[in-house]
């Protein structure tokens, strides 16, 4: 399909500022800002990194510095000349449990160098094939709201194991206890309030780091934090080239490949949505451009350390409520990132701020991933063959957390990091389960003329989520 078939005109379009409008500075500045804080992704997930695999507050900042690097390079590129759409791209929960689950089990370099072959395949996927393209096949396959909706719920589930119990600080340092408790519960007080009560402002969009913001000074006040100390950094310097090494293993490639799927998967969407507000779909041709940056982004990001990216909803929802869709404000939240990125006293400053402060911010957007996946289910047709594919993945992925010591030490190393893991035994079950029933056994019984039954009690309603829907799923 050539660039002349890709959708203008206005018929659709929601937008009071259009792509290719301009926005004075003062207002391109604070646009730009709004969506910057929005990128929850950057400021939460390097340090929930930090705490699983306890990290020093150098090594964190290694990570958020690539992740402004990762963000503003590929969000500059998206916003002018690879889709010349508003697409902000940050951080996304696929790849941080992915790297949660690989990090611990195989160590960051092997999971940011498996991730950076990951990458490269669906770089060679987004080259059109006839009509769809090799990645529109397998994301019509994988990319199945039965699919992502579990996985996301297991993610969540997971997770939840680094939010509320580290709430209570750490053993043998100032406020652990209840005392750093009650400073992460005013944290998520203010993320609520934020949420609930700030309209459509930069109060609402900016609602983690304003938590964050009022958590920090909580602690400092009482004591139980202080400012870290950032005279080991240079005031500007470049982001560190394989800070963690580099090695590849088959499994956490795999892995990788899953969350580069979904991440590529909710981009095209996005892709679609966004160009649809503006009354300019986005050729076949171009989403393949658009995601090859993305995954391009997302290899060199690792290079350097950054979490794998995808477009964010959150921004996406911003280009709708304030109906400000000049690509030239996303262009500024992308040149915002890259500054930030070349400042490593910046990234040392967030690394080193109030673990409980970032873990009861954390337990917010951990929540709200879990509810996407839910939200996701949705529009499962929940019938027999459905709900065995999910319930039993998700319950025998759970249960991977409490297997015997005994049995598991008997296993190789290998193999032992992956079956205690649940999203690695969630992906793979799924995306087994749901081949063989849903593309094997459904075609056969439906040739023989027998039709699974609804559950009881429950909404059928087939199809994938709608444009409506990924709007509000979590990154």
């Amino acid at each position: 399909m050539s660039e002349t078939h890709e959708r203008h005109g206005t018929h659709g379009a929601v937008l009071d500022v259009g792509f290719e409008d301009r926005v004075p500075g003062p207002r391109l500045l604070l646009y730009g800002l709004q969506h910057l804080l929005a990128l929850t992704g950057i400021w939460i997930f390097p340090a929930a990194v930090g705490a699983s695999l306890s990290l020093s507050d150098t090594s964190v900042s290694h990570i958020v510095q690539a992740c402004f690097l990762m963000t503003g390079v590929v969000t500059i590129l998206q916003s002018s000349k690879v889709l010349r759409l508003p697409i902000v791209q940050g951080p996304t929960a696929a790849f941080l449990a992915a790297l949660l689950a690989s990090g611990a089990t195989y160590g960051l370099g092997v999971a940011f160098g498996s991730m950076m072959v990951a990458g490269a395949v669906f770089m060679l996927l987004t080259v059109p094939v006839r009509k769809f393209g090799l990645f529109g096949h397998l994301a019509r396959f994988a990319a199945d709201p039965l699919v992502f909706g579990t996985l996301f719920v297991i993610i969540g589930a997971q997770l939840a194991s680094i939010g509320l119990p580290d709430w209570f600080g750490t053993k043998g340092t100032a406020g652990f206890g209840w005392h750093s408790f009650w400073i992460a519960a005013a944290t998520v007080a203010t993320v609520f309030c934020c949420m609930i009560f700030g309209g459509n402002t930069l109060i609402k969009r900016g609602a983690v780091v304003w938590g964050i913001v009022a958590g920090s000074v909580l602690a400092a006040l009482t004591g139980s934090w202080s400012l870290p100390g950032l005279g080991g950094a240079a005031v500007v310097g470049a982001p560190h080239f394989m800070p963690f090494g580099f090695g590849v293993e088959w499994p956490v490639v795999l892995l990788m490949l899953l969350a580069f799927l979904q991440a590529g998967a909710e981009a095209m969407g996005m892709y679609t949505l966004v160009g649809g507000w503006g009354g300019r779909r986005p050729s076949l041709t171009r989403v393949n451009r658009g995601l090859f940056a993305e995954f391009l982004g997302s290899v060199v990001g690792a290079a350097f350390g950054g979490i794998g990216t995808t477009s964010y909803p959150e921004n996406a929802g911003i280009i709708r409520v304030t109906r400000i869709g000049s690509r030239f404000v996303t262009m500024a939240a992308g040149c915002f990132a890259l500054v930030l990125a070349f400042l490593p006293q910046v990234s040392l400053f967030i690394a080193g701020l109030s673990a409980p402060v970032l873990s009861a911010a954390s337990t917010v957007l951990f929540g709200i991933i879990a509810m996407s996946g839910i939200q996701m289910l949705r529009d499962v047709e929940w019938d027999d063959l459905n709900m065995a594919v999910a319930g039993t993945s998700f319950i025998v992925a759970l249960g991977t957390q409490f297997l015997p010591a005994d049995v598991v030490a008997l296993l190789p190393e290998d193999i032992s990091g992956i079956v205690t893991t649940p999203m690695m035994v969630g992906v793979v079950m799924l995306v087994v389960l749901h081949g063989v029933v849903n593309f094997g056994v459904r075609p056969l019984l439906e040739r023989r003329g027998a039709r699974p039954s609804a559950t009881p009690g429950t909404d059928v309603r087939p199809g994938r989520a709608t444009d409506q829907d990924k709007e509000l799923v979590a990154p």
